[in-house]
């Protein structure tokens, strides 16, 4: 395995691997040339070679382009993790569209919003995702009738996926991807309304690619990722390996036993996974049981990873450990190798390969390191811009001085002396009492110390005191018997005066996304409701 990129010293463009622009479509022509009885891709505990896996993505290469879609045109999917789902996704590359995937999470007028802004002009679904579906089915402006294509279901309304692959040619499509053109759209969450699509360029991705093939993910890697295919986090990791003459194993959903399981016998050499999966792992009594030791390198991102955690992981799970920090928009990226810097583990590292990260005030003035302020960032992987919305790009610019285009990321953070960041809040989530900036951050963890406590989010109340003041929602471990009163008590002997709790409130368990951060607007609508209702 190649080494994993050291955070020990500032890293530039000028240490990423020098290597033209290839276009994904041709990397993967490449790594079916040279490793044609390789088994590339796993679902469910069916594999395909690339002798197996290329000619159907061809073929719908060629389904598109017989419907007369390609370079500059965007495809949709809207389904559960499938090996039909990833072969649409690399089939809708090869043809040179841009692939769109959506999230079953959203709601139907929401995914109908998103249709109509990405343009897309064909819908690809599955059985589980049928119903969210069927209010907008025929009503979209740029899906034709026979547009609308099923993977694992039978409906006279709909085209059957394995009816179009049947008939289809297997020659490649000759196509010239440029580095600006479209790769894929995914749209942001957690809002009202129709999310942004972030447009990322195959030149962005090209990026990814080689900067997760200098962390091993290329030839004779076996990455498992449990993440859904509309997320970047599955995407950073899953596409690499495919494209390096790696292997993939998806799991459509993820369970800590199958997970481990799977990651035993098909000997798992790396992984992506979110922090909420790798608590989950670290918790189950079997876990010291499986054999790991085929683990060169784990990663996580989409969220922090808590500090006892990342502890646990490096003492007990072989290999080397990397958390990472960044947007789906790019521009903003950190790297900490856990097992290499462990008296930094309440960071999230120093800027990546190829990224550059500073710290502004309300302002836009660059503050001094130790100085709190908004996580500003570039790099060599940054998107085209929001779809459809230049006035939320531009509104994401932030000037340096010396007239580089850095990304505002919306995040709280500082630099220590050695570059290292240690990350707070969303901005829009920043609790202000009194006066003063409190960080939830900071109480969350200090309140994860206490032995009771499993999982724990602070948001901001209103206060006609304070304005707003901080409020403590408690997951407690099983069959512990403390009163929200000690907790209170406790945390807030071990807080500043200005950041103590006004109260602590248990709930079984915390709202999620699905690729696990803490949906803190649901807890704050949550409260508010509650406090409305008569």
């Amino acid at each position: 395995m190649s080494e994993a990129p050291s955070n020990s010293s500032p890293a530039s463009a000028s240490e990423l691997p020098d290597r033209p622009f290839t276009p994904y479509p041709t990397l993967m022509a490449e790594a079916a040339a040279a490793h044609p009885d390789l088994p590339v891709i796993t679902v469910e505990g069916v594999s395909l070679t690339w002798k197996e896996f290329l000619p159907r993505i061809n073929k719908v290469a060629n389904i598109l382009k017989s419907r007369g879609i390609g370079r500059g045109d965007y495809v949709a999917v809207l389904a559960r993790s499938s090996l039909e789902y990833v072969t649409v996704f690399m089939g809708t590359l090869a043809s040179g569209a841009c692939i769109v995937p959506l999230s079953g999470m959203a709601s139907s007028e929401q995914l109908e919003g998103m249709m109509n802004d990405s343009g897309s002009k064909m819908l690809f679904g599955s059985a589980s995702t049928k119903e969210l579906i069927a209010p907008f089915k025929g009503k979209l402006k740029n899906v034709p009738e026979d547009g609308y294509v099923a993977f694992d279901f039978e409906d006279a309304d709909w085209q059957s996926f394995d009816g179009l692959m049947a008939n289809a040619s297997e020659e490649p499509v000759d196509v010239d991807i440029q580095p600006e053109d479209p790769f894929n759209l995914i749209y942001s969450s957690g809002t009202t309304g129709v999310p942004k699509g972030i447009e990322q360029s195959h030149g962005m991705r090209f990026q990814h690619v080689i900067r997760f093939q200098a962390m091993g993910l290329d030839e004779g890697a076996t990455c498992l990722v449990s993440t859904s295919l509309y997320s970047n986090t599955t995407l950073v990791a899953m596409l690499p390996p495919i494209a390096m003459g790696g292997r993939v194993i998806v799991m459509p959903k993820f369970g800590v036993e199958e997970y481990l399981n799977i990651a035993e016998k098909e000997r798992v050499t790396h992984t992506m996974l979110v922090p909420v999966q790798y608590h989950r792992i670290m918790k189950h009594e079997d876990f010291d049981k499986y054999d790991l030791s085929s683990y060169q390198l784990k990663l996580s991102t989409s969220a922090p990873l808590r500090e006892d955690v990342k502890r646990d992981i490096a003492a007990r799970w072989p290999g080397k450990m990397i958390e990472i920090y960044g947007m789906t928009e790019g521009g903003v990226g950190t790297v900490l190798s856990v097992t290499e810097f462990p008296d930094k583990l309440g960071s999230v590292g120093k800027a990546g390969l190829g990224a550059e990260i500073r710290i502004i005030d309300e302002e836009g003035k660059e503050l001094p390191v130790g100085e709190i302020g908004e996580i500003v960032g570039r790099s060599t992987a940054m998107m085209n811009g929001y779809h459809n919305r230049p006035d939320l790009t531009e509104e994401m610019i932030w000037m340096s001085s010396e007239g580089e285009r850095f990304f505002k990321s919306g995040d709280m953070g500082r630099l220590d002396e050695d570059g290292f960041l240690y990350l707070l809040d969303r901005k829009k989530d920043m609790i202000l009492s009194g006066g003063f900036n409190i960080y939830a951050a900071d109480i969350e963890a200090e309140l994860i110390k206490h032995s009771s406590i499993d999982d724990v989010a602070v948001i901001a109340i209103p206060s006609e005191e304070w304005g707003e003041t901080p409020l403590g929602l408690v997951v407690l471990e099983k069959g512990a018997k403390d009163t929200a009163v000690e907790i209170k008590e406790w945390v807030n002997a071990r807080l500043g005066k200005t950041q103590r709790v006004s109260d602590i409130v248990f709930r079984e368990e915390l709202p999620r996304s699905t690729i696990g951060k803490i949906l803190k607007r649901e807890l704050r609508d949550e409260y508010l409701k509650s406090r409305t209702v008569t």
